[in-house]
């Protein structure tokens, strides 16, 4: 398949405009010969008239639309989104590594499975060495970069090999883009930086968790954690918006994964006193209001109830090491005791809609953190309530066997149900976000830095030791976000 070069078109070549847009992307495209003349003079035409197509980012999004919405694409999709992933992957003139990002990020967001090409394709380890390069060139296509990287991570799981072209100097990098950007946290160029961070942990949550293969590499380090860890007091911008962000995000997803680097940053020795005491008295009072708000009976829909039970277990399991392993544990900064006391309180005892039956989860997760020293009470009774709960919507086997099987244990000897009615009562839910994945195993050393971290400041030697030893990390290696995880 030919690649698109913009060759000997220019801008004096071309007219610019309205209509000369329309007859680019209008034109006949029953050859690939003629839809490569179509996309050097669409390339060409943007080019050479930066100003009236590619001034802003709305501009660049109408210019890549009238071309995702034209016969030219619609009928040839598969053809047009490789030559622009070409683009992408073997160009360096700014001007068509901006269209192609923006293009394939357009494209992809209305139709996943572009994304999936472009990982397919190596795309991953070349916006890396994008991102690193490109941000004095352009911003406004850094930040293309930085979005199209982390929309792809998101919706799939990376391989080992796109994970080893992120080392130590490109995460150094992004936190210290988000410190020179520490004047302006409503800076729009915040979020994207951000985000990549956060699905980058993820990807290395999902590679924790996962179950060891002969000949699959070892561990795949998690160089947020790791460098949080070393370098932590250099970047507490990054902490600050995180907190930030959480009490403005509205989206399941989003939250979900703040919360999952939150719990593991609570849970790493390293990294308890990361943040600052009045950030995490901001985040005790946004814990503290979306665990109110939130109640998975109101949902519609089964997967928003589903999201909803999700949100808060893991609001929960971030709670109990936020107030038993930071500074919050300290005689004199036990902050809103009485207040954090009653919402454990309310969150097994209130009725919800619909009179839903108690979550045993949540009453486990409460108990968790009822036995944090500061915020139990000689006698209390509370605590003996909540125990009381617990114990009286613990399922007995005979009530589990008969609810997955529909069979009893007294009648073992016989079935009134065939293997195919059987099969269809046990089914398996699918979440609606991945749950975080993580590790239980102790690993004996990090993997070593990239080539670009050459001049880097090596961690302590015991540094991996204190990242994979976190004591939610003990509980014989399932995720401690598993919602029938047993108490610690």
């Amino acid at each position: 398949m030919a690649r698109i070069w913009l060759g000997d078109w220019t801008a004096d070549s071309i007219s610019s405009g309205e209509a000369k847009l329309d007859d680019l992307v209008s034109g006949p495209s029953d050859s690939h010969e003629l839809i490569d003349n179509a996309l050097r003079a669409y390339l060409a035409l943007a080019s050479g008239n930066k100003q009236e197509y590619l001034s802003s980012e709305y501009d660049v999004a109408k210019y890549c639309y009238r071309l995702l919405d034209a016969e030219l694409f619609q009928g040839n999709q598969d053809y047009v989104r490789r030559q622009f992933l070409y683009c992408l992957l073997q160009d360096d003139d700014v001007d068509t590594l901006h269209l192609a990002a923006a293009l394939l990020l357009f494209d992809g967001r209305a139709h996943e499975p572009a994304f999936e090409l472009l990982q397919s394709e190596g795309a991953f380890s070349r916006l890396v060495e994008l991102i690193r390069a490109q941000r004095d060139d352009d911003i406004g296509l850094h930040r293309l970069l930085l979005e199209l990287l982390c929309e792809m991570s998101r919706i799939q799981k990376l391989t080992r090999d796109d994970l080893k072209s992120v080392d130590d100097a490109f995460v150094l990098y992004l936190f210290q883009l988000i410190e020179q950007l520490s004047d302006d946290a409503d800076d729009p160029y915040h979020y994207p930086i951000i985000r990549v961070i956060l699905v980058l942990n993820e990807q290395y949550m999902c590679f924790a968790n996962a179950p060891a293969s002969p000949g699959s590499g070892g561990t795949v380090t998690n160089r947020i954690l790791k460098l949080l860890s070393a370098h932590g007091p250099l970047y507490r911008t990054f902490g600050e918006n995180l907190i930030l962000l959480l009490n403005r995000e509205t989206a399941l997803a989003h939250q979900l994964l703040i919360l999952k680097l939150l719990y593991l940053l609570f849970t790493t020795p390293s990294t308890y006193e990361y943040f600052y005491t009045n950030d995490l008295h901001v985040l005790v009072d946004v814990i503290i209001r979306n665990l109110l708000d939130l109640d998975p009976s109101v949902g519609k829909m089964d997967e928003e109830r589903d999201g909803q039970k999700a949100l808060r277990h893991t609001y929960l399991r971030v709670l109990c090491p936020l107030l038993r392993n930071t500074q919050l544990a300290r005689e004199g900064n036990n902050y809103k005791r009485e207040e954090v006391r009653k919402l454990l309180h309310l969150l097994v005892n209130r009725s919800t809609a619909h009179f839903a039956p108690v979550d045993e989860t949540v009453i486990r997760l409460v108990i968790r953190c009822k036995q944090i020293e500061w915020l139990r009470e000689e006698g209390d009774e509370q605590d003996a309530e909540i125990e009381r709960k617990l114990a009286e919507v613990a399922p007995k086997e005979s009530d589990v066997a008969k609810k997955l099987l529909g069979m009893s244990l007294e009648d073992a000897g016989e079935s009134s149900l065939s293997v195919v009615e059987v099969a269809a009562k046990v089914t398996k839910e699918k979440p609606t976000v991945p749950a975080p994945r993580r590790r239980r195993k102790k690993t004996n050393g990090m993997a070593t830095n990239g080539s670009h971290g050459a001049g880097l400041k090596v961690p302590p030697a015991d540094l991996s030791a204190s990242i994979s030893g976190s004591e939610d990390a003990r509980e014989g290696g399932r995720s401690p976000f598993a919602d029938d995880a047993e108490e610690v």
